[in-house]
């Protein structure tokens, strides 16, 4: 709340975009028998510059084993689809447009319904919660020891939805180079810094692999530099 504050005054009310809750946590251990409810979830807060910003639209795949999955039918090419979403808005013309290319579905009670298809669709819009991103596990492949060390997958998520291909990514309190190491492989400028020595050294190492791999899968990657700037000790 008092982050939200002080943003509000640096890039101003009207420029506050969301605020994200992600599933950052499970219950368990001294979590569970303090005299408080557990920590689950870190916020997100989500400014722009202006008005005029990027966003791109984030889906995530269905989940076909869940009991809320409606994609249960097959055509006769063995396609999946689901035939009972309302058709709500659609003009008549649309009606008609869909009734002539065989999707609508008619219910029992002669209530008509749109037919999708499930290899048409982009898959779950993402929303303002985000419990589909696990924190990094002890033996996890990226964990790297450090303290506030997030996931790829959770940064390759807004870096993908505030961003596109070549734009410019900057991460002022760098720590373990999380930003940076996502946004060179979706191939992203970047600028990173921070006062700490450790967290310097930790993301040029983490660069350095991320180059590395990159090499191997005969993939593009830039050089980078470390500039000194101020009374930074080496």
């Amino acid at each position: 709340s008092y982050m939200r504050i002080v943003l509000d005054e640096v890039f101003g009310k009207d420029n506050f975009v969301n605020e994200i809750v992600w599933k950052s946590g499970v219950i368990k251990g001294a979590r569970g028998k303090s005299k408080k409810f557990g920590k689950l979830v870190d916020y997100i807060l989500i400014y722009s510059k202006s008005e005029d910003f990027i966003f791109n639209n984030i889906y995530k795949p269905y989940d076909l084993e869940s009991k809320n999955n409606k994609f249960i039918h097959k055509d006769k090419d063995g396609r999946l689809y689901s035939r009972d979403t309302p058709l709500g808005d659609y003009s008549e013309e649309s009606i008609a447009e869909f009734e002539k290319k065989g999707r609508i579905y008619y219910t029992k009670n002669g209530k008509k319904q749109l037919i999708r298809y499930l290899d048409e669709l982009d898959g779950l819009t993402v929303g303002e919660l985000w419990d589909d991103i696990n924190p990094i596990n002890q033996v996890g492949n990226e964990r790297i020891d450090y303290p506030t060390q997030k996931p790829e997958a959770l940064l390759e998520r807004i870096t993908k939805a505030f961003s596109n291909e070549g734009d410019l990514i900057a991460d002022f309190f760098c720590g373990s180079g999380t930003t940076l190491a996502v946004a060179e492989k979706l191939g992203r400028k970047w600028i990173g810094t921070d006062l700490g020595r450790f967290g310097i050294h930790t993301t040029r190492k983490r660069m350095i692999e991320v180059q590395r791999k990159l090499k191997k899968e005969s993939k593009n990657y830039r050089a980078f530099e470390i500039l000194n700037v101020g009374k930074y000790e080496r």
